[in-house]
């Protein structure tokens, strides 16, 4: 009688420990679902083109650009603030510098604030979509288009909003594999011989 109350307690515990194990790999892909689809947490949206209307009334957006410790690159807004109407849309640009020795990967996380216009901040196009590799001593201007979505105006926690930030930062990230294909001198060396 002991050995299966030890056995449906031991049992109990791996299941436990499965269970959370899946809640903590599920998390992350469902917070990032959650706040794409809500805005929460400064997330934007995407957008496939900008809107059709545009207010007459202007927002002011703020650009900010950071970087994960130990990231190498430089990386920074060109401009710092624009100013335009809801609806309008918007372009504005990201330098950064790979100043090492070798190629270096890097992905841009984001958001904006305040979190409650997160969700009426429509990007069109931004590099923060895809990785980004920059070879030794390579600097790039990066483009992001965007518009702020009239329906800013209903929402009676957002149309408060005189300014809204947008803000980047960048963190390292393996390179694809084609990128370390192209520095292992075998594969060079075969491409070479073909």
């Amino acid at each position: 009688m002991a050995t299966d109350q030890k056995s449906k307690t031991v049992l109990t515990l791996v299941g436990v420990v499965l269970f959370m194990g899946a809640m903590a790999w599920a998390s992350v892909p469902f917070y990032n679902w959650f706040c794409r689809v809500t805005g929460f947490a400064g997330t934007t949206g995407v957008a496939a083109g900008p809107s059709s209307d545009i207010l007459e009334r202007t927002i002011k957006i703020r650009f900010d650009g950071s970087k994960a410790r130990g990231f190498p690159w430089e990386f920074k807004p060109m401009q710092t603030e624009m100013t335009l109407r809801i609806g309008e849309e918007g372009l504005a640009f990201y330098e950064a510098y790979n100043p090492t020795d070798h190629p270096v990967a890097g992905q841009a996380s984001y958001n904006v604030y305040p979190y409650d216009a997160g969700g009426y901040f429509n990007k069109i196009e931004c590099f923060c979509f895809t990785e980004q590799v920059l070879q030794p001593g390579e600097r790039v201007v990066m483009p992001v288009s965007f518009f702020v979505d009239p329906e800013i105006v209903e929402d009676e926690d957002a149309k408060h909003a005189s300014h809204i930030t947008l803000s980047y930062t960048f963190y390292e990230i393996d390179l694809p594999e084609e990128s370390q294909a192209a520095l292992d001198p075998t594969t060079t060396d075969l491409n070479s011989v073909n």
